[in-house]
Order: structure tokens, then sequence, then C-alpha cells
């Protein structure tokens, strides 16, 4: 075996101090003691094994190999191959977790048995969730996680898919001197701009004084990574029914051009734009922990203990684009799936007298975020008699998403482009679309007219700075109490939980050369360089994909537009998001165990109550719009009060959440369980609003198109309540060897379902729909105009501001110049905006069943192993993608997922090959206007090798997404493409030096 053997018993005593990492006592039965010596994975996988033996109820555990040797780089990662997990990814890293179908906003993650805060800011968007981000801790600095996959009254409610509880080191837990220092070396094979090798140094130490009575520990890890992502992606997918060219609500399309059109009444779809990008991210990790422990007696132990997480964020992006007018001249349909789907997109932009153009986007974003975590806790333990014990537990935590960049927000975007696309292509017959221009015309005012892109066609447009914020701040304080009688114990406890979660976000919007790039070559040459999108993608064809662009730092050109357009380079500190949620909740519990013989069998029964009283506040302070400005052909501003206006309100809600878990050993290896439980979770904070929340129209007011939206919350929504069943069956047929069958059902109640109300908000004016638009549309098609957003825009006007007044035709006019400068301000006498606002009500419920299967073995003194699992989820309530203009209620996130891992250990070398598949599943009802977002099926494999030097001194090698698997998520077809991203393998190599 290995050159450092770990002796464990499988015994009352050595299961019940491995389950007391993360399980309060659960009155395990004896078994015959029995001595096994393991090592390194095995060793983690044994104790795993008996944390889940051992438990009440269904509990899967991982547990670190030694200390501060986590089995995986990222928590995520690990907690993936745990049956019944499955994750989500961020630039190809472990982010976020989903289990047995419900997503990161409904599982409960705590850090030694605390309810911990989570942010989840976006860099360009509201930051509404309630998901731990698992990718701000550090593994190395966790010693074992257990994932809670029925409801117990002493576990912390919220958590409806499972609780998860990760459990750092304590050092009275292993006495003596323990140290380990690693250190490792990072290539990302995804990187262009950063770093080929980047760092992560950890080091754990603990030791323990006075015949150890007393404690410290001290971790601390530090970890850079540089990566880089392609990808493409669709910003809105519009669809409608299929009505004969020329008549009425009919797609703007040349009839002449179209090539296997839809039927009369199918559905089809046409996407908005279509765009390029290149990301180059940083990330810098840093994590600490410090823990002191005192046990001056056999009976007394106080821990004092705090943890800070830092995770310090940078992206910088490219993009090329072609966004549609809506005017095609020629189309070609893939009608084989229920929903037809452009797969070729052409169109000619003509101006009135002839050829005209249009831009070609070439925006420049980047993103700064800082996530930190703050959490001091005091636990005190008194064990007052031999069968009464108490244990005292105080602690308040903060976890904060805060902006990062240099203008004080967190993202900028700056538009620019090129005005010389004459005809424009985009080709969806493979998984990445092509983004074509067939034709240059670059004669508009200040161009070269030389019949080809170059940088002097390039101006500016717009500068959008974003300030993105969220923090929680939660209080905890519990007391509880053990009595252990003859055959059971009795647990209790009471419970205060005080939460504050605080979100804020503004946007600014200035003007440099405006939409129509009225100052075409205004950017410095010196500020922008050349870029061949196309030669970035290397698992996907671009196909004839326009092959020269151009882009800068984002940071560089807007401080640049800020002064040569005079604007200040800050974020708006007028939020238009301004909310605050408290909820405070007060609780008690009761949990009775006993042991006892059914049949001559030994069997466990627990039976649970608590009892749970929240009160909640929400407060908006509102910067109420005023107006919307029409801006050009299908571009808006929303104009806000500089003032705010809070909206607050209040509810309340009581639960009784019962629990019982029963166990039946019918032999010595075969163990049978059911369980009952009634869990709860909050719905996400952007439900709760206190107010209403304004979009930016997407166009013109069209028939058939959703112009104007709207999003309200719902302070009095109830949590999600959901009847949990579980049978399982599992068979202990090796000391290191299991395999297991489990059903799971949950019965779920209080889904939020949304509901889209057609109704005006703020007395807001529609500039596109009124008595100057009609007149401008009817004085077009006098004219014989074609009525496109373009030139309806450009009519109005002309008319309001007297163009034509002069005998100036309207053909003579230049669109480009007049979206620059003018804008169309809304009137008294225009029709209120209908707002499609979607409210969220407690509307819905569901039941999601399925299976887990699992097995694990290793083979004698082989060293040889095997891990797999394999999960079934299934829900009632599915998308129905023929079903349009309204909201729909369904499941997200229900997918069948596998994991197998390969283990060899012998002879101071270990090595894991392991595979984890994810089946493709609905991760959105609402990616726009209600339209669905399916995730492709994702598989991942990775490895990791290490070898004993000698007793102290360790090298591995880890490999992770070895086949370089992609992410691609899809609308009502797989031909409609949501988002696209090209990711890469990872490499680490390092040593380890423990003693």
């Amino acid at each position: 075996m290995g050159s450092n053997p770990v002796q464990l018993k499988k015994s009352v005593l050595a299961s019940s101090i491995a389950a007391a990492c993360f399980l309060s006592s659960t009155g395990a039965n004896a078994q015959v003691e029995e001595e096994v010596v393991v090592t390194g994975i095995r060793a983690s996988m044994v104790s795993s094994m008996d944390t889940k033996r051992n438990a009440s109820g269904v509990v899967d555990a991982i547990t670190a190999e030694d200390i501060g040797k986590f089995p995986d780089t990222n928590l995520a990662e690990s907690l993936q191959r745990i049956t019944g997990v499955s994750i989500s990814r961020a630039s190809g890293e472990g982010s976020q977790i989903t289990v047995r179908g419900f997503g990161p906003d409904y599982n409960m993650v705590t850090l030694n048995g605390r309810t911990m805060p989570a942010t989840s800011a976006a860099w360009d968007a509201t930051a509404n969730s309630r998901a731990f981000e698992f990718s701000n801790i550090a593994s190395e600095g966790v010693s074992e996680i257990a994932v809670y996959k029925t409801g117990r009254a002493d576990v912390a409610s919220g958590g409806i898919g499972a609780t998860i509880d990760l459990k750092t080191h304590r050092p009275l837990d292993q006495p003596g001197l323990k140290f380990t220092v690693a250190a490792k070396g990072l290539h990302d094979t995804t990187n262009r701009e950063g770093s080929d090798i980047t760092p992560e140094i950890s080091g754990l130490y603990s030791q323990t004084f006075a015949d150890d009575k007393f404690g410290v520990g001290v971790f601390g890890s530090y970890q850079e990574r540089d990566s880089s992502v392609a990808g493409s992606f669709v910003n809105q997918w519009n669809t409608r029914e299929w009505v004969e060219p020329g008549e009425e609500g009919a797609m703007n399309v040349n009839p002449d051009g179209i090539t296997n059109a839809p039927a009369v009444g199918q559905l089809y779809s046409t996407p908005s734009d279509i765009r390029h990008t290149i990301a180059d991210n940083e990330r810098t990790r840093t994590n600490a922990q410090v823990v002191l422990q005192f046990a001056p007696t056999d009976t007394i132990e106080a821990t004092l203990d705090y943890t800070w997480v830092q995770n310090e964020l940078s992206q910088a992006r490219s993009e090329q684009s072609l966004w549609f007018i809506q005017d095609a001249e020629e189309v070609t349909f893939d009608t084989n799936e229920p929903v037809a789907t452009p797969v070729i997109y052409t169109e000619v932009i003509s101006g009135n007298d002839g050829p005209s153009s249009k831009d070609f986007g070439l925006a420049q974003q980047q993103g700064n975020q800082v996530n930190t975590l703050d959490s001091v806790g005091l636990n005190l333990r008194f064990q007052a008699t031999d069968a009464l014990s108490f244990t005292f537990d105080l602690h308040d935590s903060s976890a904060k998403s805060d902006p990062d960049g240099p203008h004080g927000g967190s993202w900028i975007n700056v538009g620019m482009g090129a005005n010389v696309i004459n005809q424009q292509t985009a080709d969806f017959r493979g998984d990445l679309p092509a983004i074509m221009i067939d034709e240059i015309w670059d004669c508009q005012t200040g161009m070269n007219c030389n019949g080809q892109l170059d940088i002097d066609d390039v101006g500016s447009q717009v500068t959008q700075i974003t300030y993105s914020e969220q923090s929680t701040d939660i209080t905890q304080v519990r007391l509880m109490g053990a009595l252990e009688f003859d055959n059971g114990r009795l647990d209790f406890g009471v419970e205060s939980r005080d939460s504050e979660n605080k979100t804020l976000y503004s946007q600014t919007y200035n003007v440099m050369g405006d939409w129509g790039i009225a100052n075409p070559g205004d950017i410095p040459n010196d500020l922008l360089s050349p870029i061949n999108f196309p030669s970035e993608f290397d698992d996907f064809n671009p196909g004839n994909s326009q092959s020269l662009a151009f882009g800068g730092s984002a940071d560089a050109i807007g401080r640049w537009g800020a002064g040569e357009y005079g604007f200040d380079y800050a974020y708006n500190p007028v939020f238009q998001t301004n909310r605050r949620i408290t909820e405070d909740m007060v609780g008690a519990f009761a949990k009775f165990t006993i042991d006892g013989e059914l049949g001559g069998m030994t069997t466990n029964f627990v039976v649970g109550l608590r009892y749970e009283s929240t009160n909640t506040e929400a407060t908006t302070d509102l910067a109420e719009p005023e107006q919307i400005v029409w801006l050009s052909n299908n571009d808006f501003r929303v104009d806000r009060s500089a003032q705010l206006t809070p909206f607050t309100r209040s509810a309340s809600y009581d639960h009784l959440l019962p629990s019982m878990d029963f166990s039946i050993d019918f032999t010595d290896d075969l163990k049978g369980r059911a369980s009952y439980s009634k869990t709860i979770a909050q719905t996400t904070y952007n439900n709760l609003d206190s107010a209403v929340t304004v979009n930016q129209p997407s166009r013109p007011t069209t028939p058939g198109l959703v112009s104007a939206t709207a999003d309200a919350g719902n302070p009095s929504l109830v949590p999600l309540e959901s009847d949990n069943y579980d049978l399982s069956l599992e068979w202990y047929f090796d000391d290191s060897s299991y395999a297991s069958i489990g059903f799971y059902e949950k019965r779920v109640r209080n889904f939020i379902g949304t509901v889209p109300i057609e109704e005006p908000h703020f007395d807001l004016r529609d500039p596109t729909n009124g008595p100057r638009a009609d007149a401008a549309r009817a004085a077009l098609e006098e004219g014989g105009y074609e009525v496109t957003e373009t030139n309806l825009f450009t009519m109005v006007v002309a008319m309001e501001n007297g163009l034509l007044d002069d005998g100036t035709e309207f053909g003579d006019l230049d669109p480009n110049q007049i979206e620059t400068d003018y804008d169309v301000l809304p009137l008294a006498e225009d029709e209120l905006y209908q707002f499609s606002t979607n409210t969220p009500v407690n509307n819905e419920e569901a039941i999601i069943n399925g299976f887990e299967l699992a097995v694990q073995h290793f083979f004698g003194d082989s060293g040889f192993g095997v891990q797999a699992n394999y999960t079934t989820v299934d829900g009632d309530v599915e998308f129905n993608d023929l079903l349009i203009g309204e909201a729909q209620f369904a499941l997200v996130g229900l997918s069948d997922t596998a994991n197998l891992s390969l283990i060899y250990e012998n002879y101071g070398f270990s090595g894991r090959i392991a595979y984890n598949w994810r089946d493709a599943f609905l991760d959105n009802t609402n990616q726009f206007n209600n339209n669905p977002s399916y995730t492709e099926e994702y598989s991942q494999i990775d490895l990791n090798v290490s070898y004993d030097i000698n007793d102290n001194f360790q090298v591995f090698f880890e490999g992770i997404n070895i086949a370089g698997e992609d992410s691609r998520r899809y609308g009502r077809s797989e031909r409609q493409l949501w988002e696209l991203e090209e990711l890469g393998a990872r490499y680490l190599l390092g040593g380890r030096y423990t003693f």
C-alpha cells in the first residue's frame, strides 16, 4: 500500500468521530469492530462511505485524503461527483450546484453548520440570486463536505434540493503538530493575453498545546488564473406565426427570396442580432482561516474561528456583431423543427435613392468585480452531565460583491463600429453561426469610399457604465442541547437568524459619435488594433465569418471619449435599483432518536419537528422613470428622476417542518432507509422587490412584436414548500465497497409563476405610437417608401423638425446623420406605453422524482478501484415550445447525471481519471420575452496523479476538462443559438510538503 498508512476503525467510536465533522449524534448502532488499513484516496472514500452509512436520512460526503488535500481543486467540481449533484460553470470552472433538479437558489450552504450569506452580482445586470458561489472558496481549506438530501430538524432550513455543509479543520480534532504547504503552477490552454503559468500557493498549520487543551489552526491560500473564452450569442429571438408575404403581420422579406418557407400558421423565429466575442479573464483568489480552540476540562470546549475570502475578477471583452433591420432580402428556413428557423438570413441596406449602409458593431467591454466573505463565529460546548450537553453557537457573517472598475462601476460598454455594411448575412447552419459582410459601402459622410473596411472607418457611438453591487449580512444565534438515554437521544434547540440583503444597480449612458457614427475615424488609431475573430475558434467552424475587426481597451477608449465629448467618466450614483430586504427568523426544534430491533434486525428511528416564524420587509428606493426617448431606429433611453422615492412592503409567515428517518439493518451488510421531511426555500430577491422596474424598449411598437417590458416584485410571496420522500437500499459488501439504489420524490408547492399584465407605468408615453408616428407611417406609404424602423424614425424627425419644408425629398435625407443629430421626445398626445409587466405569484406546484444508483469498489489489495453513480430526474411540468405570447411555468435544471471514476493507488502512486456527464436541460423560461433556453448535453474528463517521493513530500499532476468540452445554449430549435463558449483544458503541476 502507500507509504503513509492511515489507520481507521469501523467501530461505533470511529464512525462517530468521522460523522461528527458534520453530523450531530444520530444514535448509530454498535457494530463488530474491524481494523482496516487504508491510505490516500481510498481513506477518503472509506471515511465518506462511513458517513453515509451511519447517518440518519440520506447523506453523502466527500472527505479530504489528508489535511489540506481535498480531492479536487474546486469545491463545485468535487460536489458534481456526488450522486444527484450537478454543477454550472463560469469560464469553464465549477461555479454553482443543482441537486436533484433544484438549482443554486434552492440549496442551502452552511459553513461548520452555520448559514452562509451569498452574493452573486453580475457585471452588467442587477443581482437577484441567493446562490452560493463555490468558486470563491479554496478547496485546500476544507476538510469535508456533507450533502444532506433529506430534511432534518436540527439543520438550517432553506434547502429544498439539499443542505451542503462545508467543514473546516479544527486543531483539537487532530491533536499534535500538523503542517502542510503546497505550490502549483496552473496552465490554462485557453489563455491568450495573461500569463501562461499562474501560481497557486496554500499552507495549513495546526498545533495543540498544554496536553491538547489549547489548539491553533491557520490556513492561507493564494491563487491566480488567466483564461480566455471565444464565444457567440444572440440577444433576442422573436417568434411569430407565419403568414403569407403581403398580408398583415407578415415577415418583412422579399417574397422571391424565400427558400423552404414555413407553412401558414407554423411558428418561426427571427434573430435580432448575432455576435462573436473574445473574453480575456483574470482571477485572483485569496482565502484565510484562523481557528483558536480551548478545552480546559473534559466537559468544556470553546472554539473561536474567522474565515476571510476575497475573489477579484476582471474581464476584457471584444465583440463583432451584426444587428438586423428586420427586412430580409433572402432567407432560407429549416422547417424540420416544430419552430422554423432561418439558417441563411441576408439583408441588403438600401437608401431611398441607392445603396446605403449600416454599422458593423465593434463594442468593447471591461468588467471588474471583487467578492468578499467575512465570517466570525464562537462555539461553546458544555457537557453538563454524562447524559446532558449544551452547545451555544454565534456567528456574524457578511458577503459582498462590489464593483472594482477604474470608473467606480463594475462594467463598461464602449459602443463603436464601422458604418460600412451594404449587405449582411448570418449563417446558422452550424453550431457556431457565421457573421458575413457580403458587400461594403463606405461612402457615408466623412468616409474614404475605398470599398473596404479599414481603421479609418471605425468611429465611436456611446459609452455605458454599469454599477452592480450586492451584499448580504447574517447574524445567527443558536442554543442547542442533547440528552442521551438508553437506546436513544433527544436533541433540542432554539435559533434566531437575521439577514439583510442589499442590491444596488445603475447605468450611465453617454453619447460620443452616437449610433449613427457621426465621426468615423474619431478614435485615435493607437487605441485600436486589428482582431481576427474566426481564428480564435478551434472547435467550431466559423465559416466565412468576417475576418477583420478592430478592438481595444474599453477603459482607454472610454477615458478618451469622456475627454473628447465632455462627460464624466464615472458610474451613475442615482441607482435604478436600490433594494433592501430583511428576513428575521426565530425558530425551535426537537429531534428524538431511538435505536431498537424489529424481527431481530437493528433499527434506528429519528423523528423531528422544526418551527420557524419569519418576518420580511422589502424597501426599494426608486429613481422613477420620467420619459422614454427614441434615439434611433430601435434604440431608446429611459430618463429617470434624480430623486429617490421609497416603496416599502412587509409580510410574515410561519412553518412547521416535520421530519422522520427510519433505517433497518436487514443483515450486517444490507441497510434499508425510508425518510419523509418537509422543507422550504425562499424565492430570489428580485421576486420580493417592492417596486416596478421599467426596462428599456427593444424596438418601436410594431404589431406582433412586444416592445416594452417591465418587472414587478411581490414581497408577499411565501417560500416554496416541499414534501420529500426517500427510499433506499444500501449494500456494504466490503470494507471500502458498497452499492446503493434509492428513489426520491419531491412534491413542491408555491412555485413562482409569472403573470404578464399589459399595463401603463409612471404615465410614460410612447414616442413611436401616436398621431405623429401615424402621420409619418402614412407619409412613407404615400411616398412609396418601405416602413422600416429606420425610415419611420427618419420621417418622424423630418416632419417634426421641418426638414422637408424646403422641398427636400425624403430620399435625399441621410438617416445616419439624422440619428446622430436628433432624438424624439415623447409628447402628451402620444399613446401610453403598455408594458408587458411580469409579476410573480405563488400559483404553481410540481412533482419531481427520480432514482439514484451508486457503486464503489476496490479490488482487494490490487490498488484498483471504481466509483460510479447515475441519477435520473423527472418532473411533471415541461416547457411547451409551441406556446407563445404568454409566460410559462416549467421546471428548470432537470437532467440526468452520471459519474465514473477509475482509481489506482499503491506503492506511493495514486491516480484517478473521472468522467462526468449531464444531459441537456431547460435552464430558463424567460430568456427573452418568454422564450426558453436549453443547455446542451455536457461531459467532462478530469485526471489527477500523484507520487509520494518520501513520507513528507509528494508531487502531483492534475488535468481538468482534458477533452476540452465546450458549452452551448439554444432556444425553441437547436438552430436558435443563445450562447456558445469554447472552453479548454487546465493543467496543474505541483508539490506538497507535509509533516
